[in-house]
């Protein structure tokens, strides 16, 4: 298949798309590079630079060629910074997504897999089912639940054929060391955490223990970025299917691990210690978030290979091994 992938030159869009190319996929990368990398993208792919907002530059690609399908990453992803600027990231996440959509809709394919976020499901009580309550607790999954509505709205008037994955929490390494999280500025946890194991940090901090969790800090289903792209790959096999329609799919392992026990593992693969300083809660933040992922079991036939020890272990591999040279997730394009 022909596979336009737009922001595929971050983290895990650029595993994503080395796993399609591994299968013979023919892929087309679309990022603005804001924060991605063209060195992340595999040389086999065609990289075109260009920003969804400004649908002039995105325009040309469907004209030119014919694609067979399009999986959606390219958005904002720091819940934090949404709640400061909320109008940058409903223009990128949800403006941006809308001029995809006119566009597949003008020219085709009708076909599409999202990268949503298990963010819309906010304080709700896990396990979180595909039918869970929303409870978009910042702008960030706001407008990314914003977006699937609009896919489902394509799906019902347009004859669009949609997936959206809701993915819990991506961390981890490509085993070669070739791709690995790094963002800048860095918000995720298990990055933090091994950047203070590597000395590259002076102390971590650990914000809230006083949650109704195991041991009072915050909970969540982290997921290898390679478990994380197989679903992609596997998501194609759903654009067989004669018919349009819309569907939700968790993404997770369907097992929590708290802050606490994040912190302990990296202590145990790294062997080092190191300062650790406890704060408040964060606006924004839930005390526990893990999947329910039965769905996709079952209608996939898929479930991760990988747990913690196996993401820390690469992750840290993939940090030690750097010398400067790091892949930022794509949050524009």
């Amino acid at each position: 298949m022909r596979i336009l992938v737009t922001g595929g030159a971050g983290f895990i869009g650029s595993v994503t798309v080395k796993k399609l190319l591994d299968k013979n996929h023919q892929v087309t990368v679309f990022d603005v590079l804001e924060n991605g990398h063209s060195e992340a993208v595999d040389k086999r792919a065609v990289l075109i630079i260009g920003d969804l907002r400004k649908i002039g530059t995105l325009e040309p690609t469907f004209s030119k060629d014919k694609f067979d399908a399009v999986i959606h990453f390219a958005g904002y992803i720091e819940s934090g910074e949404s709640m400061k600027d909320p109008l940058k990231f409903f223009e990128n996440n949800f403006s941006g997504g809308l001029n995809l959509l006119k566009l597949l809709n003008k020219y085709g394919p009708k076909n599409i897999i999202f990268s949503s976020t298990a963010g819309v499901y906010g304080n709700g009580r896990p396990p979180y089912t595909e039918k869970s309550p929303i409870d978009t607790t910042s702008y960030y999954s706001m407008s990314k639940y914003f977006f699937e509505r609009a896919l489902e709205s394509a799906s019902l008037a347009y004859g669009f054929k949609v997936v959206v994955l809701r993915y819990f929490n991506a961390a981890g390494a490509l085993k070669d060391g070739t791709l690995g999280e790094d963002h800048t500025p860095e918000t995720h946890l298990i990055p933090l955490v091994i950047k203070t194991a590597l000395g590259l940090r002076e102390e971590l901090y650990l914000y809230g223990t006083d949650y109704p969790t195991i041991d009072g800090t915050a909970v969540r289903d982290y997921i290898h970025v390679e478990d994380l792209a197989d679903t992609h790959v596997l998501s194609l096999n759903k654009f067989s299917d004669e018919n349009p329609f819309f569907e939700i799919y968790n993404v997770g392992t369907g097992e929590g691990y708290s802050n606490a026990q994040v912190i302990e593992m990296v202590r145990k693969v790294s062997g080092s210690e190191f300062k650790v300083i406890k704060k408040s809660r964060r606006s924004g933040d839930w005390a526990s978030s893990f999947a329910d992922v039965s769905k996709i079991n079952k209608e996939f036939g898929w479930k991760a290979k990988y747990g913690l020890s196996e993401i820390v272990e690469s992750a840290y591999l993939w940090h030690k091994s750097q010398s400067g040279s790091v892949f930022n997730d794509s949050k524009n394009s």
